[in-house]
């Protein structure tokens, strides 16, 4: 009795679990995902360390929060005591994945990789354990493929099936080109799960064809055992719509303060909160519900929920207290309409360009972003617009430099 007990114990911690690291997937087809589901409960029942990754191709020098949803699954796993891997797609990064594009990516070289590559691992340890993750370059085991073995591969995948992909397909329709190396992209990302064996891939599902079709096909032609695809949604941008993306202006940077990162959460829209409880928290399924409950009976406000979840994200990041002093900070510029006294010093010279001061006070990436916040009206000079990008600054004493909602500088005169 004593032993039917322990088991039906660990069968529902082994449920809880489950859930745990199950939520936040979509997969599109209700049989795949009872497959997935099935099949990653029964390896937490086999009672071992699993093998788990996540890729991640250094295509830009800066992660946004977007980027850190499937960091946040690897960190579930890891608490969890499985062996977690962060694979930097050194090589794949050279072809470029089309999964989410209905374009061609600009193919990068080796050494835009490698200087992008240098920043990844560090911004990913704000989420993983430094100590108890591996990190590895997919270049180890791609780098010393043979065309012949390359064909080898290639041979276990038809056409028909690249050309099934939607990206592909509504390009084939405009009749917009479709480059050969792109294909080779889901081979190199299959032997990247054949290479380290591994029992569970981690991604979004943009790259559900690469994970559950090209992964596991590869590593049963190889005689392994098809590795299980936790497969994540796609975090909306802070526009609440599309998907949160650099190019699109829609993102929260990691590389940012807490007080960016909270005020930027503080704006996505009240129908967005849903998918960033789910995917961008450390809450479990049931606090999740809980939370979704209470809003729904009026029980929690909207803006006190969204306030609850900028504070949890920013904690993540910056830790509880600097999470506290941003919604300090944010309840009293926003809310009570006064400009922060702890306003950072910048000291600038008279008759210096304001698109230059911009950048010194690193609102801006570089001089272009700089010109079009000022285009767009996203600068002020205590409080006064700056609507001319050729503006220089005039001002005898000191003022105050905001740039959007949540950027502030106090600009010190130097002669």
């Amino acid at each position: 009795m004593r032993a039917a007990h322990r088991g039906k114990r660990f069968a529902m911690k082994i449920d809880r679990q489950l859930g745990l690291l199950m939520q936040g997937t979509e997969y599109g087809d209700d049989n795949l995902e009872r497959s997935m589901r099935s099949e990653l409960r029964a390896l937490l029942l086999e009672k071992r360390p699993l093998r788990v990754y996540c890729g991640y191709d250094p295509t830009s020098a800066d992660l946004h929060l977007g980027h850190t949803i499937s960091m946040r699954k690897l960190r579930q796993f890891q608490d969890l005591g499985h062996e977690v891997t962060f694979l930097v797609g050194n090589y794949t990064a050279l072809v470029g994945d089309p999964s989410d594009k209905n374009k061609a990516r600009p193919l990068l070289n080796e050494q835009q990789v490698s200087e992008n590559a240098e920043t990844y691992a560090a911004q990913a340890f704000r989420i993983l354990d430094s100590e108890k993750t591996r990190v590895r370059y997919n270049g180890e085991w791609l780098a010393g493929l043979t065309l012949v073995e390359l064909i080898g591969l290639a041979q276990k995948f038809t056409v028909q099936q690249f050309m099934a992909r939607d990206n592909f397909s509504r390009r084939l329709e405009r009749s917009e080109p479709i480059y050969l190396h792109e294909t080779l992209y889901a081979l190199m990302q299959g032997y990247d799960a054949a290479a380290m064996e591994a029992d569970v891939q981690v991604g979004g599902t943009d790259q559900l064809f690469n994970i559950v079709v090209a992964g596991r096909k590869l590593q049963q032609s190889l005689g392994q055992k098809p590795q299980v695809g936790v497969v994540l949604g796609i975090l909306p941008g802070t526009d609440g719509k599309s998907r949160m993306s650099k190019t699109t202006g829609n993102h929260i940077p990691i590389a940012t303060t807490a007080e960016d990162m909270y005020g930027k959460v503080m704006s996505i829209p009240d129908v967005a909160m849903s998918s960033y409880w789910r995917l961008t928290t450390r809450y479990t399924p049931e606090q999740v519900r809980e939370v979704e409950r209470r809003l729904e009976s009026a029980e929690l406000h909207p803006r006190d929920a969204k306030s609850e979840l900028a504070g949890e994200i920013t904690a993540i990041f910056w830790g509880t207290e600097s999470a506290r002093k941003a919604a300090g900070a944010f309840r009293k510029v926003f809310q009570l309409g006064v400009t922060p006294d702890d306003l950072r010093q910048v000291v600038v010279k008279k008759g210096e360009l304001l698109v230059d001061v911009i950048l010194e006070c690193n609102f801006a990436g570089s001089r272009g972003e700089a010109r079009r916040l000022i285009r767009q009206g996203g600068g002020r000079v205590d409080g006064e617009y700056i609507l001319d990008e050729r503006e220089t600054f005039a001002w005898e004493s000191e003022v105050v430099l905001q740039v959007g909602k949540r950027r502030f500088a106090r600009l010190l005169v130097n002669g």
